[in-house]
């Protein structure tokens, strides 16, 4: 679709954000600016795609960049796919994919950075399935783990071996571990979702999320496969995997749902704790999980799963007691993240639900920019909000995702390979 609601949003909020100086604080605080989740860089990345669309100067790039890049960033062990060198290399990509030939010195050195620090990550992985340990939610997830990290060598290295033991890896995972007389998930881990100890999980519980659980782990897998990238038991894997979320949806009058988690007693009774209807979104919920296992279903040449992902979708974005539990604007959990994921999907769902998945587009930008509100009023809400302007939760995301539809071309970098939906 080509959606001038959309254009509107994203480029009010760019504009607000043209440069570091005159943006709010928050933008550029030390303790953000090497995150890509809050600060500079995640901007960087909104003017590099607008950048390359031809919808704005690459001097804001540079600006922004430039805010971030003050100082060394980090590597090593305190780093991880959304916070230090790697976030950084992530953008950097972005920007080269825009200006070819860009950042190649700079690239080159935090591409070897990362590959250093992801197979530091494998054998430490490696030693706790090794000795029968439960891994934490930052080994793995795609926010600080090894799926994040995949779906980055992924774009930049796919054949390269790195990637092929973070494949590896992703299979070990998936093996089931015996505590305590239970047989529990591979990736099982003891804490809470925080990823601290939580006296409401005793026995913790599995996490399912594309942010910080297993979806992640699924949608890098099937994106792998589908570029032809595959290890042993790759397949195997994924079904295992399938084959827990089939365990664990409920089915409703609108779609399949999933569980953000499963603790250990619903593990042990095999029943989930009735909840309310929960937001649709990327992290957790329908919407992320329904794209990871179209992706999946693309990979294993399954059209029935296939087609029962895209109505999943479908089904979120159309129910409105799940929309009404949706109660943001962002990329991670908000409206944003539902425009984007409706578009992707669409892309590479059948005409007929391809056609009903664009055809929700225009009651979700609404919400964020209703037919009687002025764009510049809804830009400077959303620059200005608590969440800030930030990628994940606040502005310069909410702008980033509504920009596929304001066009009816796809995005022109990868920016979006951080949420492995593409």
């Amino acid at each position: 679709m080509n959606d001038p609601i959309a254009l509107a949003l994203s480029t009010g909020i760019a504009d607000l954000l043209a440069h570091p100086d005159t943006a709010p604080a928050a933008a550029t605080a030390e303790g953000t600016r090497q995150h890509l989740a809050f600060g500079p860089i995640g901007i960087a990345l909104l003017h590099i795609e607008r950048a390359a669309h031809g919808l704005g100067p690459w001097q804001r790039v540079r600006d922004w960049l430039a805010a971030a890049a003050r100082r060394p960033f980090t590597s090593g062990a305190d780093s991880h796919p959304f916070y230090g060198a790697p976030a950084l290399a992530h953008v950097l990509a972005c920007a080269a994919e825009g200006l070819p030939g860009a950042y190649e010195r700079d690239l080159d050195l935090l591409d070897r950075q990362v590959l250093a620090d992801v197979r530091a990550r494998l054998d430490t992985a490696h030693r706790r399935i090794d000795v029968g340990q439960f891994p934490v939610l930052a080994e793995f997830d795609a926010i600080r783990g090894l799926a994040g990290s995949g779906g980055y060598l992924l774009r930049r290295d796919p054949a390269g071996p790195v990637l092929r033991s973070v494949l590896d890896y992703c299979v070990r995972l998936v093996e089931p571990i015996t505590h305590d007389g239970d047989t529990l998930p591979g990736w099982w881990t003891l804490t809470g979702p925080s990823g601290r100890w939580d006296d409401r999980f005793p026995g913790g519980h599995g996490n399912t999320g594309m942010a910080h659980g297993i979806g992640s782990v699924l949608a890098l897998l099937a994106l792998s496969a589908h570029r032809g990238a595959t290890v042993n038991g790759h397949h195997e894997a994924m079904r295992t995997i399938l084959s827990w979320l089939d365990r664990w949806e409920t089915n409703t009058p609108q779609g399949r749902t999933w569980p953000y988690w499963v603790a250990r007693d619903e593990l042990r009774t095999g029943r989930l704790t009735p909840t309310a209807p929960r937001r649709p979104s990327w992290c957790y919920g329908a919407a992320g999980l329904a794209r990871a296992q179209q992706l999946t279903a693309l990979a294993l040449g399954d059209p029935s799963r296939r087609a029962a992902a895209e109505g999943s979708l479908l089904g979120a974005l159309t129910d409105p007691a799940q929309l009404r539990a949706t109660t943001d604007a962002g990329l991670c959990h908000g409206f944003a993240g539902l425009v984007h994921l409706a578009a992707r999907t669409a892309s590479d769902a059948s005409p007929e639900t391809a056609t009903q998945l664009r055809a929700t587009l225009p009651d979700l930008l609404s919400t964020l920019l209703p037919p009687d509100a002025a764009s510049e009023e809804a830009s400077a809400a959303l620059v200005n909000s608590p969440v800030g302007p930030g990628l994940l939760d606040g502005a310069a995301g909410t702008a980033l995702g509504v920009l596929a539809a304001s066009s009816t071309t796809p995005p022109c970098t990868d920016w979006d390979t951080f949420l492995l939906i593409t």
